[in-house]
């Protein structure tokens, strides 16, 4: 019988509606995966018996002929949304044992739509990372291996990006169809460019973030990582809505995405910024963005060199805003209502010690940044200043696409992947510097889409990153099924 571990959620959707196998089979399959890939590291939370319910559930509706979009789908969802009943941790000591009493909505979208819900998995620590190395219950391990000059495996782990690193490891080693991740400065993009999947940030508000513990507000944004092009837009039509619960939610209908992949990109203007080719980049970097032209122009898009004027200020701008709204957004974490609580002999050392347990290195990092630049004195130096960056920022990309541009695009990582331990040293600043290519999008809150577009010297996946209009989700599925019909799609070698 076919591995069903290995087939896309389009195939997927197939066989179960032609009985071919049953959601109950398909489920117990990825269960089996899971169980023999903790190696890997990536499951916070496995829930194998609501998972074989809710496919239990799915194979009734698929014989009454009720079957919803993703009817029977196994997913894993990033420990970053609230789940009722099931504990939500954000990879974090101080929410080790929280369990929500409702669910967040892009996960009902997900259970409306008769997805089966396989586990819980791990991100860096309250979304705040580049390599899933913050996280709590230690690195998630990528399933690439990078080679050696002479051709040999390199055994050592490698990083598969963060902070959606859970998410990204599982759906490229074939423990779940797709997964739920969020996207702050990157957060899903960069790690589906480190383990050769397709990863998709939608533009700021056409998914809800209402029960999506929260890092960087006016940043986060919820999207699907998945193995092609087309089942990241099949994830997408699913996960987006309009939900009165949040109130930059965006009123909008919401489109088939799944019909936009495969559309001819004839005519399409695609945008090149010439900020983006920074010094020092890397030559297989800059080769495998001329070849994602070249795919581009073969397909009848036109392409044209752009600038973004603002970019090189984009790096410090992301890190002043996000960590000034996670040092407001992490205050409720104080010991007392809910979460890790560690009893001092007054409030205020109750507060000290279960915040000091309760956060790691890289949140109390963040934390104690966002406090500094949001002070008396310092909020007019940095926090203002950083928010006039961000509105040019979003200027220069409206004025790009006001000049007859439908996408950018661009490199999405300046590395592959890189082992554990390598960069997350010191200095913390060699790991931000990760984000180089992805903060501009979320600061201004566009759609933005990775696509693997080739391998390293190392054999690793590099990808490739289309930028949109705002809710031009469709044109980036157009543009990223020429990009994956060139490249191919990419699976790591088990050796776990």
């Amino acid at each position: 019988m076919t591995d069903l571990t290995k087939l896309t959620i389009a195939d997927a959707r197939a066989g179960l509606a032609n009985r071919t196998f049953s959601a109950a089979e398909l489920t117990e399959a990825h269960i089996s995966a899971i169980e023999g890939a903790r190696a890997l590291n990536a499951f916070v939370t496995e829930t194998p018996e609501k998972a074989r319910e809710m496919a239990a559930a799915s194979d009734a509706r698929i014989a009454s002929g009720n079957a919803g979009r993703l009817e029977g789908i196994p997913l894993a969802v990033k420990d970053l949304f609230c789940t009722d009943g099931i504990k939500t941790t954000a990879s974090s000591k101080i929410l080790s044992n929280f369990v929500p009493s409702y669910e967040s909505t892009v996960t009902a979208n997900l259970w409306h739509d008769g997805a089966v819900l396989l586990g819980k998995v791990s991100c860096d620590e309250f979304a705040m990372g580049g390599s899933n190395e913050a996280s709590a219950f230690g690195p998630v391990i990528n399933p690439w291996q990078r080679l050696k000059a002479d051709g040999s495996i390199d055994p050592t782990p490698l990083v598969p990006g963060g902070s959606s690193g859970g998410s990204s490891a599982a759906v490229a080693a074939h423990l779940c169809l797709g997964a739920a991740g969020t996207d702050t400065g990157g957060s899903i993009r960069q790690p589906a460019a480190f383990t050769g999947t397709v990863g998709i940030k939608p533009t700021y508000g056409r998914c809800s973030r209402w029960g999506v513990v929260a890092y960087a507000s006016s940043l986060d944004q919820a999207g699907p990582i998945a193995r092609t092009v087309r089942d990241a837009a099949i994830l997408l039509t699913s996960f987006a809505s309009v939900d009165a619960k949040d109130t930059t939610s965006v009123d909008m209908p919401v489109p088939d995405y799944e019909a936009s992949v495969g559309k001819s990109v004839k005519g399409l203007t695609i945008g090149i910024p010439r900020e983006y080719r920074l010094e020092g980049l890397s030559p297989e970097i800059a080769k495998l963005w001329d070849d994602g032209i070249a795919w581009l122009k073969d397909a009848g898009a036109n392409v044209r060199e752009i600038t973004l004027p603002h970019t090189p200020y984009a790096l410090p701008a992301y890190y002043i805003i996000a960590t000034a709204e996670a040092s407001s957004n992490l205050a409720r974490y104080d010991g007392i209502r809910y979460g890790l609580r560690k009893r001092g002999e007054d409030i205020v050392d109750t507060y000290e010690q279960s915040r000091a347990a309760g956060f790691g290195p890289e949140v109390r990092r963040r934390i104690m940044l966002g406090t500094y630049v949001l002070s008396a004195g310092y909020y007019d130096a940095y926090y203002l200043k950083a928010q006039k960056v961000r509105t040019l920022i979003a200027r220069d990309f409206a004025d790009a696409f006001a000049s007859g541009v439908d996408a950018v695009l661009a490199p999405a990582t300046p590395s592959p992947a890189f082992g554990i331990g390598e960069i997350s040293g010191a200095d913390p600043v060699e790991m931000y510097l990760q984000d180089v290519f992805t903060v501009t999008v979320n600061l201004a809150g566009l759609p933005g889409m990775v696509v693997p577009g080739g391998k390293s010297s190392t054999g690793l996946p590099l990808g490739l990153q289309l930028i949109g209009r705002p809710f031009g989700e469709e044109a980036l599925f157009q543009l990223g099924q020429v990009i994956e019909d060139a490249a191919g799609t990419m699976s790591a070698r088990k050796w776990w």
